[in-house]
């Protein structure tokens, strides 16, 4: 049996199931996110929480890092960079279903099963689809986001490159390597930083000296902080920021200021619970609950339902199979990195 491959769009769709429910009223704040967005932001938060119960379970092997308490990253991103090039990282779950709404072929991924992604070799981290890439491998995106950069310019493209990093890839030598040739040669790259003030385990404040910004304004280059999680905001302001990188070749890095409420992978979390505790104050899933009431809480168990059908469905597949030359069907080389 072979795993079937998945459909080449980028363009953001429904989730796996849509069912008629309660018409939440958002008109009363710019703050609160669309229903699309909400669905995407529940989803992502529902996946994470999703694998880490099934790892608990016994039913998946290997590890995963979810992005628990970040998912309104990808999902504030994810139209600005609909059809570009985007370059994930170990942390990436939401980066994907933020883009592809599939969280079926995640699963089956990570899974090992027919319908996977990447015909059940990438896994957790290491995810290739219709100009998206993830890695494991700390730093490694941001030289090869240049050099795509370099080539949508050289071409014509009118397209970019967007990293995504953490605050702990800022120990790797390749990132400022990366961040000189950018702003020598001016090409389209995006460095959207999710600074969660922990690598691993280890604070930031005790393997960072100085800051993110100060390093990026070194190499003459421009750098946003966001500190906030309401999407719409940060969409409103990020969308000149992607344009001038994208039109005007001017490489920008955007320093999300967040919180990992999860564990660094599967379980080895070594923060005091009292600390996630107070992160979780200020988390957004907490506060939309609050101020979207009853169609907000029939919207988020909706989608817990049917990422739970989702699982079981999943989970019932056969393996999925690899001959060594790639899924079956159209392949997708040419697109990449054109």
């Amino acid at each position: 049996m072979t795993a079937r491959p998945p459909e080449p769009s980028r363009t953001p769709a429904a989730p796996a199931a849509t069912h008629p429910s309660a018409a939440l009223s958002l008109a009363e704040s710019p703050a609160v996110p669309g229903r699309e967005d909400l669905e995407s932001l529940l989803t992502i938060r529902h996946f994470e929480n999703l694998l880490l119960r099934m790892f608990a379970e016994g039913r998946l092997n290997g590890t995963t890092h979810t992005c628990l308490g970040q998912e309104h990253v990808p999902v504030s991103l994810a139209p600005l960079l609909a059809g570009e090039h985007v370059l994930s990282n170990h942390r990436g779950h939401g980066h994907y279903l933020a883009l592809f709404r599939d969280p079926a072929g995640l699963l089956a991924e990570i899974m090992g099963r027919v319908g996977a992604v990447c015909s059940g070799v990438g896994g957790s981290q290491h995810i290739r689809r219709d100009g998206y890439l993830s890695t494991g491998v700390q730093g490694q995106s941001l030289p090869l986001a240049v050099g795509i950069g370099l080539r949508c310019k050289r071409t014509g493209s009118g397209r970019l490159a967007a990293a995504f990093v953490g605050d702990g890839t800022w120990g790797e030598g390749a990132v400022y390597e990366a961040l000189n040739m950018a702003a020598l040669w001016q090409v389209p790259v995006l460095v959207v930083v999710e600074h969660n003030g922990i690598a691993q385990s280890t604070p930031t404040r005790a393997q960072m000296a100085g800051s993110i910004a100060d390093r990026v304004a070194a190499f003459g280059i421009d750098f946003v902080e966001i500190t906030g999680h309401h999407v719409p905001e940060i969409r409103e302001q990020l969308t000149p920021v992607v344009r001038r990188v994208r039109e005007e070749h001017r490489p920008a890095v955007v320093q999300f200021t967040t919180h990992r409420l999860g564990p660094h992978s599967k379980g080895d979390d070594t923060r005091d619970p009292a600390e996630v505790e107070r992160l979780r104050a200020g988390d957004w899933y907490r506060e939309l609950t609050g101020r979207l009431g009853a169609p907000f809480r029939e919207l988020d168990a909706r989608i817990r339902a049917d990422l739970e059908e989702v699982a079981r469905e999943v989970e019932a597949r056969p393996p999925a199979t690899w001959t060594g030359s790639g899924p079956a069907g159209p392949r997708t080389e040419g697109r990449w990195p054109n």
